[in-house]
């Protein structure tokens, strides 16, 4: 008996059970899901929601690993000292199987983690409303781990994984009915929930945290380490000390896969060629971005904003460098597209996006103590996202029934 028959007659068994959309949920991962369609169908694909979620992560996975190998790279630059600005993306002071080891012991943690807490979430509410598991947190589970700091402690993770699946998704229905972003209400509940955690400079960095508390408490025999991220540092005035090519490449301190701009840049090139990502949200996004950078340039330019003002720093950074410092392209490319969440409308994906990465910016300058607005900016757009919808159906409307008018006098 083949494999798949046994699954088959175990599928039976538990059919009409309360057990029923648990069983389902395992039996459909690599098989054909409940709902296929029947009959008079127009157009017939081979695409579902789980292939969808699977190709996003995919794309999610080079980020993942980089942020493995980035993880240790970080933590043990900062122990010996030994940093080199301007590295080769191929240099092998990074891809080294100690970065790796290091980095993977920390990241996969994360990783199951979320995924073990989110799932078991899922599980209950399916189990007791009775419905199918949806695939809706397989990218969930998989953006979580990329968007906090190295070190964040694991029971903080799953209390708020749980806050974000229950409060940010199955309040509202479930997978196709939220109104806000699952991965982004969980990282804006561990900042305001553990702010210590998700903020400052030794959360970015491996052990950082850890050696401060223990000189704090006089220990000696170690060094303390600095993971002042980017943002971090021009927030407090300071000059730029990573290169360009650094922050392209991802040689820098931050959450775990946010600091590759090349990667998350090769991600989008998937996800649009797969049509899965909207290219409008994405270049909306970056022109938004471009737009508020260069005001504040010429706002420094023009000399209304003076170098003892605590928005100097960040006001003359060159427009550009915003798309590449922070979590700016991560969030751009992969939660700002959220296909749930984000505008449908072709012309509401437009300023949907202009939005996201004019207000990024504009909070990421005008609030030092938290220097980073793509996580505040894409939930604001979440909320109004289906009012853009609405006042450009209801233009298309009135456009048309202009022309109907006109063509009828």
């Amino acid at each position: 008996m083949s494999l798949k028959t046994k699954l088959h007659n175990l599928k039976e068994k538990y059919k009409g059970t309360k057990m029923a959309p648990a069983f389902n949920a395992i039996h459909t991962f690599l098989y054909l899901p409940n709902e296929v369609t029947h009959g008079g169908t127009h157009i017939k694909a081979a695409d579902d929601l789980k292939r969808t979620m699977n190709i996003v992560i995919m794309a999610l996975v080079p980020c993942l690993f980089f942020g493995m190998f980035n993880a240790g790279f970080q933590h043990y630059a900062a122990v010996n000292g030994n940093f080199v600005s301007g590295m080769s993306f191929f240099s092998g002071e990074f891809w080294n199987l100690d970065n790796f080891l290091f980095g993977a012991a920390r990241v996969l943690p994360l990783v199951i983690v979320s995924y073990v807490v989110g799932l078991a979430v899922e599980f209950v509410f399916a189990v007791i409303k009775g419905h199918e598991v949806e695939e809706g947190y397989l990218v969930t589970g998989m953006l979580v781990p990329l968007i906090v700091p190295i070190d964040i402690p694991l029971w903080m993770l799953a209390v708020a994984v749980i806050f974000g699946v229950v409060i940010g998704k199955e309040v509202f229905g479930g997978t196709g009915m939220n109104i806000l972003n699952p991965a982004l209400t969980i990282r804006a509940f561990l900042f305001f929930a553990y702010p210590t955690w998700m903020s400052g400079d030794k959360v970015w960095v491996a052990e950082a945290r850890d050696r401060a508390d223990q000189l704090a408490e006089g220990a000696t025999g170690i060094d303390a380490i600095s993971g002042e991220t980017v943002l971090g540092s021009l927030a407090q005035g300071q000059e730029l000390t990573y290169s360009v090519s650094d922050m392209f490449f991802g040689f820098i301190p931050g959450s775990v896969g946010e600091t590759s701009t090349l990667l998350i840049l090769f991600g989008a090139l998937f996800l649009v060629f797969t049509k899965i990502g909207s290219w409008r949200i994405m270049l909306s996004s970056v022109i938004g971005a471009l737009v508020m950078g260069l005001i504040f340039n010429a706002v420094v330019d023009q000399g209304w904003i003076t170098e003892s003002s605590k928005f100097y720093a960040l006001m003359s950074t060159e427009f550009w460098h915003h798309l590449l410092i922070g979590g700016f392209a991560f969030g751009a490319v992969y939660m700002a597209t959220d296909p749930v969440t984000a505008s449908q409308t072709n012309k509401g994906k437009w300023i949907y996006g202009f939005l996201v990465g004019f207000i990024s910016i504009m909070i990421r300058v005008f609030n030092p103590a938290y220097p980073e607005g793509v996580m505040l900016a894409i939930l604001l757009m979440n909320v109004f996202a289906p009012t853009i919808d609405h006042y450009v159906v209801q233009g298309n409307v009135k456009r048309r029934l202009k022309r109907l008018k006109a063509k009828n006098a």
